[in-house]
């Protein structure tokens, strides 16, 4: 049975090659708050840091082997307004801002290649079978 896996989305780097994150910049705090105040240097914060850090790399690895997963796979797409389509799976920009896809089967027609936007998926199902 297929177990939908929800999208998770970074921010982009303050640089133009996305080596890093300024944590204090707008982006970054609009779309990346975290559970421990950055600024304050309280013990407990340092305790609690790299902990943190650790779970969000976890996290990271586990969607960028689930995408790696995927590859030449059909794939169920859930999107905004209910709607669902199918697809297989090829690949997705470096960013993880568009998936590339086949044979995208939606409620109007089938597209033979087409790019899907990664913020109108809710959510994404497939056999890794």
């Amino acid at each position: 049975m297929a177990t939908p896996v929800s999208v998770l989305r970074l921010p982009k780097g303050p640089d133009p090659n996305s080596r890093g994150f300024d944590p204090k910049s707008p982006r970054f705090i609009a779309l990346c708050r975290t559970s421990i105040a950055t600024s304050a240097s309280s013990e407990t914060n340092a305790e609690q840091l790299p902990i943190e850090q650790h779970a969000r790399s976890v996290l990271r690895e586990t969607f960028l082997r689930c995408l790696l997963s995927m590859t030449n796979k059909k794939v169920q797409f859930l999107m905004h307004e209910r709607v669902k389509v199918e697809a297989t799976f090829g690949a997705s920009d470096i960013d993880v801002l568009n998936f590339q896809v086949s044979d995208l089967h939606t409620p109007i027609g089938v597209q033979k290649e087409a790019l899907i936007r990664c913020q109108d998926v809710i959510s994404f199902t497939f056999d890794p079978v």
